[in-house]
């Protein structure tokens, strides 16, 4: 991009490739000073080119959603943490939904000791993770496979999630903003989401904070219809304020700073799971 230093064009190209960079990794590789690589993160914030996030950035995307396995780098360990607090509030002898994203699959991850599960997915991650358990049963929707990610979205894949109604569902969302809205960035994979939402008697949502610091096109829900929130840190007043006034269970898998950017803090400590 024009006006971009050598090492900004480079920090660029580390976030196209992993989803996100962190000022002391950068730090380290170009050898200068933290308060440098700020300066170069919020010169790229300025071009709309990335977000900040606590001690770095990630991405800026509002009509297009990031490769598949750059989103598996982007918050990995929170979203470890996120898997494995929400598998902990489901119970055996249940059935759930687990619907496409790399969160969502760290909670499918996390289930494979679960016992009498049937679970009802338009993801093969899903599928290919919990199938070889004897004591989990596996549907798979049908429909077009998204060769980027393994979703399957489209109407049939809807239409076979409607006849269903289950226990929980494990909904993920690419962004949710101020107000509540989750949204995301394929019409398709809404679709899908929302009938989810609607067939599940309990709806968990499972996100990392750097999803409070983007944009996506396409509404799926409010944050007022679901029950529980998963997340890895304390949520902005502003959310906060939503669900408790909803009566929505909060999750923080993780012990950090309130979801807010801090450009000059040290990483979070390592995770403690609590609910708030």
């Amino acid at each position: 991009m024009a006006g971009l230093s050598h090492r900004q064009t480079e920090i660029l190209n580390i976030a196209r490739a992993f989803g996100r960079v962190m000022v002391e990794d950068l730090a380290r590789r170009f050898e200068v000073s933290a308060q440098t690589i700020r300066k170069d993160l919020n010169d790229l914030c300025d071009q709309r080119t990335l977000t900040r996030i606590h001690g770095g950035a990630i991405i800026a995307s509002g009509v297009e959603n990031l490769a598949y396995e750059a989103r598996r780098f982007v918050a990995a360990e929170e979203k470890k943490a996120i898997g494995a607090a929400a598998a902990a509030r489901i119970p055996n002898g249940c059935s759930l939904f687990i619907n496409i994203g790399t969160t969502t699959e760290e909670v499918a991850s996390a289930l494979t000791s679960h016992e009498d599960l049937l679970v009802i997915t338009n993801n093969l991650n899903v599928a290919m993770l919990l199938y070889r358990h004897p004591r989990i049963e596996v549907i798979v929707a049908g429909g077009t496979v998204r060769r980027a990610d393994g979703a399957v979205v489209g109407s049939t894949a809807t239409h076979l999630i409607s006849q269903f109604k289950v226990d929980y569902a494990i909904i993920g969302a690419s962004a949710i903003d101020e107000e509540g809205a989750l949204l995301d960035f394929d019409y398709r994979e809404v679709q899908a989401a929302q009938a989810i939402i609607a067939n599940a008697r309990s709806v968990m949502l499972v996100a990392d904070s750097t999803k409070l610091r983007r944009s996506a096109a396409v509404r799926i829900a409010h944050l007022s219809q679901i029950q529980t929130f998963v997340t890895d840190s304390p949520l902005p007043a502003g959310l906060a304020s939503i669900c408790s006034h909803r009566g929505i269970e909060v999750v923080v898998a993780m012990d950090k700073p309130v979801a807010d950017i801090d450009e000059g803090a040290p990483e979070p400590a390592p995770p403690a799971l609590r609910s708030v």
